[in-house]
């Protein structure tokens, strides 16, 4: 069995194995990346977020992106009964990114990898881990190819980006459950011959559907639009027939889709994704370390997954180079507190969407505009700006204000 030594192992080439990769390059240490999967490969995931850019950037993969022409993405719309409330991430209380993308993101996630390979980094697609075995912080992995051959990597330290694929959470039983909930999800791209009866190409539109249902609208600049609907398995067991009947009525259930994608094209056929939220108990250890959504995948409602992996893609990079130099490193500050800061503020967000008390504040008849500004940095992915008093105190803000909205809303 053949072995080659590596400085650093990256599992996994989706944008936070893309992202580690690439800065640790930039270092000129020996790096090589291994998927399991032949890109392109569809996965959701498709509205970026403004911080993520600088992930992109520090990485030196922004311009490979920017030379693709996808949608622009200006902001974020929500739509309940027909109330909207619209976000605009050039008005937002953090400096930073003002726009972003709104991918197909087996293109996206291509273009990260073609953009790697052309840099000089080798990236091994169809070609699973099998074993990894840990000498001190070293590491000897045996991986294994479409046709069945085995080879070993010897490396100095492994960065785990495997997605939901989670290499080392599976191999060292690390995984544990979510605190939220189990829901599901039936999808499809469909040929958006209306979009512009709704002004909204630049932005994703979510539709508050009923409570704890809603849809996402995502326009591509190909044409197409991702269109979603995501709740609880009660929700989709209410519908029969295949899964594209089961789909075209519930977009006929809803008034917003009804009148945008009757009868419209459908790209392929609706596909289903349930049970996403899983955690781990540590998300490094000696000689690797987790990022992206190998720590912990929430919830798509706030577009969070590739800023989550994006940016802690790029703080595991850079410790690691820092750690392989000689210099010390302290994970837990340096990187788990980050990583937990960013997780639990979307965290507070997405239960604040589905228990109500977000939407309150969304929809309220005079809203607050220096609230909307602090919030729509939330929604661009600033989660660890802590002047925020929306990204501080995360945990309580937003329960409180939608306490006062209610009784304000109950004098009148």
């Amino acid at each position: 069995m053949s072995s080659e030594k590596v400085d650093v192992l990256v599992i996994g080439a989706g944008p936070s194995g893309a992202v580690a990769a690439s800065i640790i390059h930039k270092y000129g240490l020996k790096v090589k990346v291994v998927e399991k999967l032949k890109f392109p490969r569809f996965v959701i995931g498709e509205s970026l977020l403004p911080r993520c850019m600088e992930a992109l950037e520090e990485a030196e993969l922004l311009e490979a992106v920017k030379a693709k022409g996808f949608q622009q993405k200006f902001g974020a719309k929500f739509v309940k009964d027909g109330k909207i409330c619209d976000f605009n991430f050039s008005n937002q209380f953090t400096q930073g990114w003002t726009w972003t993308w709104q991918v197909p993101r087996a293109d996206f996630d291509k273009t990260l990898t073609d953009e790697m390979e052309r840099k000089g980094i080798p990236v091994l697609f169809e070609t699973g881990v099998t074993d990894i075995q840990f000498n001190g912080s070293d590491s000897v992995t045996t991986i294994e190819d479409k046709d069945g051959n085995k080879s070993t990597i010897e490396a100095r330290f492994i960065v785990d980006a495997s997605g939901y694929g989670r290499v080392i959470p599976k191999l060292f039983n690390l995984d544990q459950p979510s605190n939220l909930p189990a829901r599901k999800t039936l999808f499809a791209h469909m040929v958006d011959v209306n979009r512009y009866i709704d002004e909204e190409p630049n932005r994703i539109t979510i539709v508050a559907h009923e409570p704890g249902v809603w849809i996402w609208i995502i326009p591509f600049s190909n044409g197409n639009t991702s269109v979603g609907f995501v709740g609880d398995k009660q929700f989709f067991d209410r519908f029969n027939g295949t899964p594209e009947e089961c789909f075209r009525a519930m977009l006929k259930s809803q008034p917003h889709t009804q009148r945008r994608f009757e009868g419209v094209e459908l790209v392929f056929e609706p596909r289903t994704l349930e049970g996403w939220s899983v955690t781990t108990n540590k998300f490094y250890g000696d000689g690797f370390v987790l990022t992206g959504n190998v720590t912990e995948f929430l919830d798509p409602i706030f577009s969070s997954g590739v800023t989550l992996a994006t940016v802690s893609g790029a703080t595991a990079a850079n410790l690691v180079v820092k750690k392989l130099k000689g210099e010390k490193v302290d994970w837990e500050k340096d990187f788990m507190e980050p990583t937990m800061q960013g997780v639990n503020t979307f965290r507070s967000y997405v239960m604040g969407w589905y228990d109500g008390t977000l939407q309150d504040i969304f929809f309220a008849p005079n809203p607050d505009e220096e609230i909307k500004k602090q919030i729509c940095s939330v929604l661009a992915g600033y989660v660890w700006d802590l002047n925020n008093p929306f990204v501080k105190k995360h945990d309580r803000v937003i329960k409180n204000l939608s306490h006062l909205i209610r009784l304000e809303e109950g004098a009148n």
